[in-house]
């Protein structure tokens, strides 16, 4: 039998997750060859995309040949030989966790959890991504680190605060990433940067390791290029750990992804102009809905009257910005290396709040419970877009209702998927967001496969940067 011709380099860095390994387990492709690809990538894009920190070709290469031989031996993880990106808040061991702060800088003696188990099924970990100093922002324009472009058009945000995890597997960087997701960090960039993302129910991969932003909002996300990623990624990562307080012991197993799509009970906002969603994200949405005649089931107009999404965002926001004041106490007080005069300000209108305004905030989280209970007991999911606009030049100033939309599912605690659902007229992507049930997050991720499949709206991967 003739040997199979080598694959492409931009035919490797194209490939989802999944693909990858079934090219690693055929032997066509092996981890080093693999992990040498993405280490050219960045070399070439990353100046111009800024979408990592932090790199070594030393590690990556320690990691490469360690899966190399355990595929020769035949005792492999899960993900051996995937390269995967990190978001630069979680702590890897050797490396700092600077979390978009200037003052970080010492190397983290643990991994954080969800590292751990990346390392432990075999996953090359490329680095450390770009993100919003503190994880308090959706631009990714660091001001210690600099600012991470959209791969569609430089000069535009890619979304934050996971913008250089987004962009990372965007622009073929990464195989996958993880990120955090606090009100709507992981799929925010998504819908910007035209991939994929699942941010889980509340607790189901464990935050540990992570620098919190709001612990009863933090969510580990995944970011990919396709569903099944998303699904591979949340089965490796997910479960219990007692060393995390919010970790979920489930006394039951996720809900199976068994919805029938003819009796699927599909909620949709009734008036999407009147939640600030721009026109030209609405003809998408509903150009995207017209494709999915069978795969949405019963479609029903839901009432979010009594909710205000403006509202729920600024009170997440609160809990952020109070907690924040505790977690960065040493870096507001570092003279030295001070953090930017947007962090300090926003850090110190929570600081200038009550104890009774921070209770009033937290009582919305409760709110978004019940009503998430009365929703989902009337539809099966909630559809909606994931942002109420598009990516938009860095040099305008950011809308504040980016996270209008994601909010919801933090505060809520719901597990929430974003996939690309088009193009807007200026060229630049969008996506559409999936919310489900507390526990529907397999079963969210098979209609998203379903509705991914019908749209076929993802870009040409890997996107290149464009001057």
């Amino acid at each position: 039998m003739s040997a199979l011709p080598p694959i492409d380099d931009r035919d490797i860095r194209r490939a989802t997750l999944v693909q990858l390994l079934h090219w690693l387990a055929i032997g066509r492709l092996q981890p080093l060859e693999l992990a040498a690809s993405y280490q050219d990538a960045i070399k070439r894009l990353n100046p111009a995309l800024n979408a990592y920190l932090e790199t070594s070709d030393a590690l990556i290469q320690e990691q490469a040949i360690a899966a190399d031989r355990r595929r020769r031996d035949g005792v492999m993880g899960r993900l051996d030989g995937v390269p995967v990106a990190i978001k630069d808040n979680f702590d890897f061991a050797g490396l700092p966790t600077r979390a978009g702060m200037r003052r970080r800088s010492k190397p983290a003696t643990h991994d954080a959890h969800v590292v751990a188990r990346l390392r432990a099924s075999g996953a090359v970990i490329l680095g450390k991504t770009n993100m919003d100093e503190g994880a308090l922002g959706v631009t990714t324009d660091n001001p210690h680190h600099g600012v991470t472009h959209n791969p569609h058009r430089h000069g535009y945000t890619a979304g934050g605060s996971s913008g250089g995890a987004a962009v990372a597997v965007a622009a073929g960087l990464a195989a996958a990433a993880v990120g955090s997701d606090s009100l709507g960090s992981i799929r925010i960039p998504a819908s910007y940067c035209g991939i994929y993302a699942i941010k889980p129910t509340h607790g189901e991969i464990s935050a540990r390791g992570l620098v919190p932003a709001a612990r009863r909002l933090d969510a580990v996300g995944i970011l990919a290029r396709s569903v099944d990623d998303l699904t591979l990624l949340l089965q490796v990562l997910a479960g219990y750990d007692a060393d995390d307080a919010r970790s979920r012991r489930r006394r039951v197993a996720f809900q199976l992804p068994d919805w029938e799509p003819g009796h699927l009970r599909t909620g949709l906002l009734p008036d999407l102009a009147h939640f600030g969603i721009q026109p030209e994200v609405i003809d998408v949405f509903n150009q995207a809905l017209e494709k999915l005649p069978r795969e949405l089931g019963e479609r029903r107009a839901v009432d979010f009257d009594d909710w205000d999404f403006a509202r729920t965002r600024r009170a997440g926001l609160l809990l952020m910005e109070s907690e924040m004041l505790n977690t960065f106490a040493e870096e507001l007080a570092d003279e030295a290396y001070p953090v930017s005069a947007r962090l300090r300000g926003m850090l110190d209108y929570a600081r200038h709040k009550s104890a009774a305004d921070y209770a009033a905030a937290d009582l919305v989280l409760d709110a978004a419970t019940l009503k998430m209970r009365r929703l989902f007991a009337q539809v099966d999911v909630l559809v909606m877009p994931t942002t109420p606009q598009g990516a938009f030049p860095l040099s305008d100033t950011p809308p504040a209702s980016q996270a209008d939309l994601t909010s919801f599912a933090s505060l809520a605690g719901c597990p929430a998927v974003s996939i690309p659902m088009g193009t807007l007229p200026n060229g630049l992507p969008i996506g559409m967001q999936l919310v489900g049930a507390r526990g529907s997050d397999l079963r969210l991720l098979e209609l998203a496969q379903v509705c991914a499949s019908t749209l076929d709206a993802d870009p040409i991967y890997p996107v290149e940067a464009r001057a």
